[in-house]
């Protein structure tokens, strides 16, 4: 019994042993993997400290070498050769790209002024380098663009195309563009020297973006009122009547007209100009451009107001069948505006009507035959170009219902023809 009972004891002491030796050995697995993340935080901690550091000492060798190249460049340009002055160009125009704080940093260190001198050379890709370097100087800063007009600037501009390489005029529209944005600001700008330069490039060979950009400068000019009477001495109103046939720049050719249109100077320019009101009639058909179409309305809306004259010259062109078709098929604010000339039309023919209504002094009586006559030939008249209306009307419906089934049927043609290839 003594046997079994010592057997027992010494089994369950065993035991105890076992499981405390193995909570040791757990307590210390977890001790020393306490120890190790902690070791490993720490070190990542470190890693993160010093990659934060390095990061910051390459911004700040790079804000360093910025600085140098900057430096640099501007003693070459103010000191260097021709060679030299091309290179720290090319560098300026770089750095200028960067922000907004830079292109006033290197304005500061005179730059402008260097690169405007670039500008009387007589080789064509100095002068461009120049040009390319004072227009990112320019992008979004009234000071730099101040600096330039200050500077002389707009003499720099040429006035003879002759030597004058398209590429080099693209350029210097883009420059003169730039700097026209200070008109609204109130800042003077010359247009005695600006608006030869606009007016040569939109009258010469120019490519269509250096025209728009021309066109640009022209409009922000247009829209401050004491610029109206230099835009209509310098024939600008004739080159926007010509430019306003090509639908290409049509639009801002008529937006500068608009702003004309509505003093009083512009206004009597424009109703002077031959092309007037045929040109702007015939642009009112352009279903394609309505934009075009509004603008031109817009323009004929002005004119025909309490001019008599305008609107007998606008009725022997046509322009109540073409007010008809913008009526009907036109942008919302197209029709809006050609149903309002149609109105002046329509209460004008009212009142020649309503003046020879009634017994009059020396003419024949109101049942008279020859009344009767005038009276069905008036009807006539009316009918005819209503049906012409229609007849027109119906004939750009029934072209563009046409259009819209071709359409659907080659749509279909190729969803067939695409199905039959899948083998699904």
């Amino acid at each position: 019994m003594a046997d079994s009972s010592s057997n027992w004891f010494f089994s369950y002491s065993t035991k105890l042993l076992f499981f405390a030796r193995i909570r040791r050995f757990i307590q210390i697995k977890t001790a020393s993997k306490c120890y190790e993340s902690s070791e490993h935080f720490e070190k990542a901690e470190t890693e993160i400290i010093m990659d934060h550091e390095r990061e910051i000492m390459i911004e700040q060798e790079g804000s360093s070498s910025s600085s140098i190249v900057l430096q640099r460049s501007v003693k070459q340009l103010h000191f260097g050769s021709w060679e030299e002055k091309e290179i720290a160009t090319k560098e300026i125009t770089r750095l200028a790209k960067e922000d907004l704080k830079t292109r006033k940093s290197l304005a500061k260190l005179g730059v402008i002024q260097s690169l405007m001198s670039m500008l009387d050379s007589e080789i064509s890709d100095r002068r461009r380098l120049a040009i390319q370097a004072l227009i990112e100087l320019a992008n979004g800063t009234f000071t730099n663009k101040a600096i330039m007009v200050e500077s002389g600037i707009l003499s720099k501009l040429p006035g003879n195309f002759v030597t004058v390489d398209k590429l080099t005029r693209h350029d210097f529209a883009l420059l003169a563009l730039s700097i026209s944005s200070l008109a609204n600001t109130q800042f003077p700008i010359a247009s005695s020297e600006i608006l030869p330069f606009l007016i040569g490039v939109l009258d010469s060979d120019s490519s269509v973006d250096a025209k728009k950009a021309c066109l640009g400068a022209l409009y922000n000019l247009s829209a401050m009122l004491e610029n109206v009477g230099s835009l209509v001495s310098n024939g600008v109103v004739n080159t926007l009547m010509g430019l306003s046939a090509d639908k290409e720049v049509s639009d801002k050719a008529l937006a500068i007209l608009g702003n004309l249109v509505v003093t009083v100077m512009g206004k009597k320019a424009i109703e002077n100009d031959s092309m007037v009101p045929e040109c702007l009639i015939e642009v009112m058909t352009w279903e394609e451009k309505p934009k075009c179409q509004e603008l031109a309305a817009y323009i004929l809306m002005i004119l025909a107001h309490q001019s008599s004259e305008q609107r007998t010259k606008m009725a022997q062109l046509g322009i109540v069948q073409v007010l008809l078709e913008v009526a009907l098929l036109g942008s919302p604010l197209a029709q809006k505006r050609a149903l309002k000339i149609l109105q002046w039309f329509k209460d004008e023919r009212q009142t020649k009507i309503g003046a020879h209504s009634g017994p009059q002094t020396g003419r024949v009586g109101i049942g008279s035959p020859t009344d009767q006559q005038e009276t069905k030939e008036g009807k006539r008249i009316i009918k005819k170009m209503v049906k012409q209306s229609l007849d027109k009307n119906m004939e750009l419906i029934t072209r563009r219902a046409y259009g819209a089934v071709e359409s659907c049927k080659l749509k279909a043609l190729v969803s067939n023809s695409s199905s039959k290839s899948l083998p699904y």
